[in-house]
């Protein structure tokens, strides 16, 4: 099945800054939209602390910075904040700050979409089917601090996957997503020597067996893997579809580039990042 070519007539990275602009939403309410997201996710994260500090609760506060559930949830918190900025400059400019930086760091920020539309879903899916109290949340704080960071981070994730133009997430990208994940793995074992805690409970080596604890970190590996693979082909969907078919070529801003201007009588534009074969 032969889906996107990536073209190889320039190396300039996201010519057509499709990482900064929606093929239904203008970049101002684009902007709009996801530094709201940022403000929520960094309110709700330092709400938390300070509740736990508040309430004599100082040991939970440090030990949250051992959940990879805290710590994906803060990564969504500074991806839409650079993303944020990065539409404003775009929107307000022309070209965004992402076009200006060496391209370490726009590489960084694509392994950073990555793992903003993979690794909340994995949390998610994770927490509600293994990890939610059977007994429900004890407090109305229990359960909207549950609910933002175990519930809402999948809708954060997916407004990323539906909305904004950006292609299907790279074969390469699944190195990072791994390696992130065995470092995660490393830092709750780590943990667990220098705190004497365990993140997580299937984690937990003294009350399970190795083979069911192996079972449990292949478990979330095959489930990064899967997770990967449908967000990649959702984002192909929705490429396919609205470009391909409803030729909804994207939402620009009026300071761009003569070259990228679009031709509305046409309904062309120079897409250097991406060209279409359809599906064989």
């Amino acid at each position: 099945m032969a889906i996107f070519r990536r073209s190889t007539s320039g190396a300039e990275f996201d010519s057509t800054h499709r990482f900064v602009t929606s093929w239904i939403l203008p970049p101002a309410a684009l902007f709009f939209v996801r530094a709201v997201l940022s403000i929520y996710a960094f309110t709700t994260l330092f709400f938390i602390l300070a509740w736990h500090g508040t309430h004599n609760d100082i040991l939970e506060a440090r030990q949250s910075f051992s959940y990879f559930t805290v710590l994906t949830y803060w990564g969504l918190a500074f991806y839409y904040g650079f993303a944020a900025i990065h539409t404003a400059s775009y929107w307000r400019t022309g070209t965004p700050f992402l076009a200006r930086w060496p391209r370490a760091l726009q590489i960084a920020h694509s392994v950073f979409y990555t793992t903003v539309v993979v690794y909340p879903f994995i949390v998610t899916a994770i927490f509600w089917a293994i990890l939610v109290p059977k007994d429900g949340f004890p407090s109305m704080f229990e359960t909207w601090s549950n609910t933002s960071q175990h519930a809402m981070n999948a809708g954060f994730a997916l407004f990323e996957v539906v909305f904004p133009r950006t292609e299907p997430l790279p074969w390469s990208h699944l190195i990072p997503v791994v390696i992130i994940l065995a470092m995660y793995l490393s830092l709750a074992y780590l943990t667990h020597v220098t705190q004497g805690f365990y993140p997580y409970s299937f984690l937990d080596l003294q009350t399970n067996s190795s083979g069911k604890v192996g079972a449990y970190i292949v478990g979330v590996l095959v489930a990064a893997l899967v997770v990967f693979l449908i967000v990649r082909y959702l984002i192909w969907l929705r490429v396919w579809v609205t470009e391909r078919k409803l030729g909804k070529l994207g939402k620009y801003s009026d300071r761009r580039p003569g070259r990228l201007r679009m031709d509305e009588e046409e309904g062309k534009i120079k897409m250097d990042a991406i060209t279409f074969r359809g599906i064989v």
